[in-house]
């Protein structure tokens, strides 16, 4: 099954309790810690702009990426609304091809690298930011920790109904391959002419796959391609991630 086409559409109305600001923010906090200077920046696995709006409202020259057209669709809808130009281009990050160099930042937020199942093609990914980046670009991404997606999200159902929308959320987790399956019901309230049919729903059907991946299998990853100053943060803080952290903040540099 497709993961976030009909999906995208509502998307941003069932995370409406997550705190993009404070997201960017610590994006912000990161660069200033590393005392780095960016300017441009490259966003894979933008999603529906949750991230680029915020940063290019504060000026910064970003581009998004992502594989869903949906997505992207809900992304440039938003940025003619609030009038804030976007560059973005619908690519599988798995096979990178972005014709600009010497990027100042390269950025993935939002759970975008635990999509990326297979060892192999997230260190193929990171090897081509390595190529993109300028001397003393930085890299700035963030996972769902192992922990999370193992003890918190792993064989755990979840759901919420609501006055327009429901859902029903399973996982299966599988601890020798480190994947979760989530199979996600969506049922969006619809409206039909017959006034006695007032609770008519419509369902869609997503299953989205991910992989608990190990901090130390990413920073193996990143110095094996030549990446410096790799700094790993838990949970929206400047502190090294605890065996609890439910999200792991990484940054690294190309020297």
């Amino acid at each position: 099954m497709e993961q976030y086409g009909s999906f995208a559409y509502i998307y941003d109305e069932l995370m409406d309790d997550v705190d993009y600001e404070k997201w960017v923010e610590h994006i912000e906090n990161i660069i200033k810690y590393k005392n780095v200077k960016v300017k441009n920046i490259l966003e894979l696995a933008c999603g529906t702009g949750n991230i680029t709006l915020p940063l290019a409202k504060k000026g910064y020259d970003i581009a998004g990426i992502d594989i869903s057209e949906e997505m992207l669709d809900v992304a440039f809808n938003k940025s003619e609304k609030m009038q804030i130009p976007l560059v973005l281009l619908q690519q599988d990050i798995i096979d990178l091809d972005f014709d600009l160099y010497d990027l100042d930042c390269v950025l993935s937020a939002c759970d975008g690298f635990n999509y990326i199942t297979s060892p192999d093609d997230l260190k193929k990914i990171f090897a081509k930011v390595y190529e993109l980046l300028k001397k003393d670009g930085i890299f700035i991404f963030d996972i769902s920790s192992y922990y999370k997606i193992k003890n918190i999200l792993g064989n755990n159902f979840m759901g919420e109904s609501r006055e327009e929308l429901s859902y029903m959320w399973t996982n299966t987790y599988d601890d020798e391959t480190q994947l979760i399956d989530m199979d996600l019901d969506f049922f969006v309230k619809i409206e039909v002419d017959d006034e006695e049919e007032d609770n008519v729903y419509e369902r869609y059907r997503e299953r989205h796959q991910q992989r608990a991946y190990k901090e130390y299998e990413i920073k193996n990853m990143l110095e094996e391609l030549g990446f410096e100053e790799i700094d790993v943060f838990g949970d929206f803080t400047m502190k090294e991630s605890k065996e609890d952290s439910e999200r792991i903040f990484f940054s690294a540099i190309k020297r």
